[in-house]
């Protein structure tokens, strides 16, 4: 009977509001065409996933470096596994099944993520490279080269933004291009 008092008890929960918000830039983003028409991101269901996966990853990146960021991180994966467990559901999957599934979820999101960390923190072949193998399916990373400018661009104009505004959502995700 307690839980709908958790806020004022702890005054830095994020508000639902916020995470839904902050949520639903995610996978706007992640759905915006020119990823699918011009930067070779399949638009399949693994495609759109992977899309979310690194979306996700662009805002929990800036989120994680402390403060009452980690408790907007943690409620954004939370409200993540949530979607990703509804969509399951939707698609017809079993009661028995979704546990497993969400567990393989759980492991692209986590191998993707140190992936994209790992190469990030390496330099941009590794970041095209990793981009290539995860997303689009491929050996070949020039096939990323669009895609990596975008994330590089990203992550540049995440660092940008005052923690108060990316904790509530008061930013925007960088327009995708596609390199000539």
């Amino acid at each position: 009977m307690l839980w709908p008092f958790k806020r004022f008890l702890n005054p830095q929960t994020p508000s639902r509001g916020t995470i839904e918000a902050i949520y639903g830039m995610i996978v706007a983003q992640a759905r915006e065409p020119v990823f699918y028409q011009a930067l070779n991101v399949p638009d399949t269901v693994n495609g759109r996933f992977d899309m979310v996966v690194l979306h996700l990853w662009l805002v929990l990146r800036p989120l994680q470096a402390g403060g009452s960021g980690m408790m907007v991180s943690q409620a954004l994966f939370d409200r993540f596994c949530s979607d990703m467990d509804a969509n399951l559901r939707e698609m017809g999957v079993g009661d028995l099944t979704v546990p497993k599934r969400m567990q393989k979820f759980g492991e692209a999101f986590y191998g993707r993520t140190a992936a994209y960390d790992k190469a990030l923190a390496t330099g941009r072949e590794a970041l095209a490279d990793a981009l290539a193998r995860n997303i689009l399916n491929s050996p070949d990373p020039s096939r990323a080269a669009s895609l990596c400018n975008y994330v590089e661009e990203t992550v540049a104009r995440m660092a940008t933004v005052e923690r108060a505004a990316l904790e509530v959502g008061q930013w925007q995700f960088t327009a995708p291009r596609v390199l000539a």
